[in-house]
C-alpha cells in the first residue's frame, strides 16, 4: 500500500499542468472499441454480463486495506468473476516508480491510477485500487474519471483508528515516522482526508476480514455487479422444524419404498447439501448431464461428476407410478418424502461404462449397480430427521453448514482439504505439513486443514471406518499435524472407485463445505482391475483432469508430491530422482501386510501409536 509523503498539507494546484518530466501529447484522436461491453460481458469470465467496475479502498497505512483487497479479489475470481487487484506498493514499482510523495506527486499517483483502473473496468473486470489516497479531490477526481466513462465506482473506507494501525505495524513504518526518520506520514505529520460520503465503511478494528468481505459482496450484489448465486449457498433438504410435525403425518399415509444402506447414505448427503443444488435424486435430465458432461448445466457449469440416484424394482415402478409423493423406508422408520417423482430407466451397462470406464461385473459398485432396480426414480427430498448412525462417531459428520462456521470460528482465511479412505501415514502427513507451509509463504495467515476422511460404503478389504479414525486420532495426538489448525470430520458419501470421474465429486464436495484447496493424490478413488490386477485407472490422470474440469472455480488443486522412505534420513520424504537409491516406496499392501503380520515399519514412517492402532485392527481380524 501507499505509504508515507513529504509535507503536511496538500496545496491547491492552478490550472497549468504539471511538469512530469514528459511532452504532453498533442493531435491524438479517441478511437473507439469495436467490441461493446456487453458483448465482452459474454466472453469475460464464465458469468455471462458486464461486471466492470471499481471498487477503491481508502484507508490509513495499516488500516487492512491490502488484506481486504486480496481476500476480495480472491474470493470474486473463485466464483467465476473476473477481477485484478490495483495495489499502491506495486504501482510505485512500475507504472509510478518515477514519482515521490509530494502532494502534486501524490496527485499524478491516483490520477494516473483511476485511469488504469478505468481501463480495467471497461475490459469487464472488477478493479480493486487499494490505496492510502489521502485527500478528498483526487478520490472525487478517480470518482469522476468513471462517471464520465458510464462505469460505477465503489469508494470504501476502510476505518481502524490509528492507535490501531500503528500497533499492526507490520512495515514498521509508523515506528520510523515517530523517530522523526520518514516525514510527511499520512496520519502522523501528513493529513488524511476521511471519505464524507463513502457507499461503505469497513471497521476493520472488530470485523474480520470474512465479514469485511462479506459486506464488500453484499454490496456488490445490491449494485448488480456480483449475482447472488454467487455466493453458492449451501442447499440442504431437511424439512424446517415447523413443518415438521405435518410432514411427518403426511410421510405416514404415503406409499412407501424400502431403501439400502447406500441409498440411505446418499439420502445423508442430498438432505446435508453435499450435492448442491440438486432438489433430490436426479430426474433424468440432471442424471444425463451428470453421465454424458460431467456437469450439471441448468443455470450454469456445476461440476457434478457422478449419478445420485435411486434405483427401484419394476414392480415399485409398476406400483408407484401416478403417485405425487412417495415415503423412503429405511430399518422401518419413515425417513424421507420423495415429492413428485419420476420414473426413469435405469440402463446399467450403459452408466457403468460412463461412469467407470468399464462394465466388469466384479468391480464392487459396479456388482451393487447391476443388482439394483432396472429403474431410476427422481424427484424432490424432504429428508425428516438429522440422519444419525449411532456408532460413537456422529459427532465427526459436520455438514458443510457445520464445516463452514468452524472455519469461520477459527478465523481460517484458507481452508485446504484432504480426502482420505486410507491410514494416514508421515507421507500423507508430510504432503499436509508442506500446503501449510506454502500457504503461509503465500501471505495467508490462518491456514486450516481439513482433514476428512470417507464415511460411507467402501469395499471388503478397505479399514473400516471406526478404525481409520481411531488411526487418524493417534496421528493428531503425536503431534504429526496440528490440531490447533486442524479439523477431522467424515464425509458421508459411499465410495465408488471410479477414478477421475470420483475424484471430481469428492473435489467439489469439498468446494461446496468451504474448502479453497484440494490435495489431489496419485490415483485418487482407484482400484486394481478386478481381472486383471492392473491399474484400473492412469494413477496420475486424476490429478491432470482436476486441474481441467469444470465448474471447479472456487478451488485450488494442490498436486500430490511423491513420497517416500528416505533410509538416509529415516523419515518420509519428497522424493529425488537423482538420489533413488536412498528411497524405500512402501506400498499399501505392503503396509497392510506388515501390520497383519504384527512386524514394525521403519522407524518415521508412521508414528507408533497410529501404527499400533492398524497392527491391533489386523490381530481383531484374526481373532474374528
Amino acid at each position: 500500500m501507499d505509504t508515507y509523503g513529504n509535507s503536511h498539507k496538500k496545496p491547491k494546484l492552478g490550472n497549468a499542468g504539471q511538469n512530469w518530466g514528459m511532452q504532453r501529447a498533442t493531435n491524438v484522436t479517441y478511437q473507439a472499441h469495436h467490441v461493446s461491453r456487453n458483448k465482452r460481458g459474454q466472453v469475460v469470465g464464465t458469468r455471462g454480463g458486464f461486471r466492470g467496475c471499481t471498487v477503491w479502498l481508502s484507508g490509513l497505512s495499516g488500516a487492512g486495506k491490502t488484506t481486504v483487497s486480496m481476500a476480495l479479489e480472491e474470493y470474486l475470481v473463485c466464483h467465476g468473476i473476473p477481477c485484478y487487484t490495483l495495489d499502491g506498493d506495486n504501482i510505485r514499482q512500475g507504472l509510478n516508480k518515477n514519482l515521490g510523495f509530494s502532494p502534486e506527486d501524490r496527485e499524478e499517483n491516483i490520477r494516473r491510477i483511476a485511469e488504469v483502473a478505468r481501463l480495467f473496468a471497461d475490459a469487464g473486470l472488477v478493479c480493486i485500487a487499494s490505496f492510502i489516497s489521502p485527500y478528498s479531490r483526487d478520490r472525487l477526481n478517480a470518482r469522476k474519471i468513471h462517471e464520465a466513462a458510464g462505469l460505477p465506482f465503489f469508494e470504501v473506507f476502510v476505518d481502524a483508528p490509528l492507535d490501531v494501525c500503528e500497533q499492526r505495524d507490520v512495515k514498521g513504518l509508523y515506528k520510523r515516522a515517530r523517530a522523526g526518520e520518514i516525514q510527511g506520514f499520512t496520519g502522523i505529520d501528513s493529513e488524511y482526508e476521511k471519505p464524507e460520503a463513502p457507499d461503505l465503511v469497513l471497521k476493520t478494528d472488530t470485523c474480520s476480514v470474512n465479514e469485511s468481505i462479506q459486506q464488500l459482496v453484499d454490496l456488490l450484489q445490491e449494485r448488480d455487479i456480483v449475482p447472488i448465486d454467487a455466493s453458492y449457498e449451501v442447499k440442504e433438504l431437511y424439512v424446517q422444524e415447523n413443518k415438521l410435525d405435518l410432514a411427518k403425518a403426511d410421510a405416514e399415509t404415503l406409499p412407501a419404498v424400502q431403501i439400502g444402506k447406500v441409498d440411505m447414505q446418499w439420502v445423508q448427503v442430498l438432505a446435508e447439501g453435499w450435492a448442491t443444488p440438486l432438489n433430490g435424486f436426479m430426474r433424468e435430465r440432471e442424471y444425463l448431464q451428470c453421465l454424458h458432461f460431467d456437469c450439471l448445466l441448468d443455470g450454469g457449469v456445476i461440476n457434478l461428476s457422478v449419478p445420485v440416484v435411486l434405483p427401484v424394482s419394476t414392480t415399485d415402478k409398476e406400483r408407484l407410478e401416478g403417485v405425487t409423493a412417495v415415503a423412503l423406508v429405511y430399518g422401518g422408520r419413515r425417513v424421507a418424502i420423495l415429492r413428485n417423482p419420476e420414473f426413469y430407466e435405469h440402463r446399467k451397462e450403459e452408466r457403468c461404462a460412463r461412469q467407470w470406464g468399464t462394465s466388469c461385473k466384479d468391480h464392487p459398485y459396479i456388482k451393487m449397480v447391476m443388482e439394483s432396480g432396472d429403474w431410476l426414480v427422481g424427484g424432490d427430498l424432504q429428508v425428516l430427521d438429522k440422519i444419525y448412525w449411532n456408532d460413537e462417531l456422529d459427532q465427526y459428520r459436520l455438514t458443510p453448514t457445520e464445516l463452514k462456521q468452524k472455519f469461520k470460528e477459527m478465523n481460517a482465511d484458507a481452508v485446504f482439504a484432504f480426502q482420505l479412505r486410507n491410514p494416514v501415514h508421515n507421507g500423507h502427513a508430510l504432503l499436509m505439513q508442506d500446503t501449510h507451509k506454502r500457504l503461509i509463504e503465500r501471505g495467508y495467515r490462518r491456514p486450516v486443514l481439513l482433514l476428512h476422511p470417507l464415511g460411507g460404503w467402501t469395499k471388503d478389504d478397505d479399514v473400516p471406518l471406526p478404525w481409520r479414525m481411531k488411526q487418524h486420532a493417534a496421528v493428531l495426538e503425536e503431534g504429526v499435524l496440528n490440531p490447533d489448525s486442524t479439523i477431522v470430520a467424515i464425509f458421508p458419501s459411499p465410495m465408488m472407485y471410479a477414478g477421475p470421474t470420483e475424484v471430481q465429486w469428492h473435489c467439489r464436495a469439498r468446494m461446496v463445505a468451504g474448502a479453497n484447496f484440494y490435495i489431489v493424490g496419485r490415483d485418487p478413488a482407484g482400484m486394481p482391475h478386478p481381472d486383471t490386477g492392473k491399474d484400473l485407472y492412469e494413477p496420475t490422470h486424476g490429478a491432470k483432469v482436476l486441474t481441467m474440469a469444470p465448474g471447479l472455480i472456487t478451488l485450488e488443486i494442490v498436486p500430490f508430491k511423491v513420497a517416500a522412505y528416505n533410509k538416509v534420513k529415516r523419515a518420509m520424504d519428497f522424493y529425488d530422482s537423482e538420489k533413488h537409491q536412498d528411497y524405500d516406496f512402501i506400498s499399501g499392501t505392503r503396509m497392510r501386510k506388515m501390520a497383519r503380520e504384527g512386524e514394525n515399519p521403519p522407524d518415521g514412517f508412521m508414528p507408533p501409536k497410529a501404527w499400533s492402532v492398524l497392527k491391533e485392527y489386523y490381530k481383531s481380524l484374526e481373532k474374528a
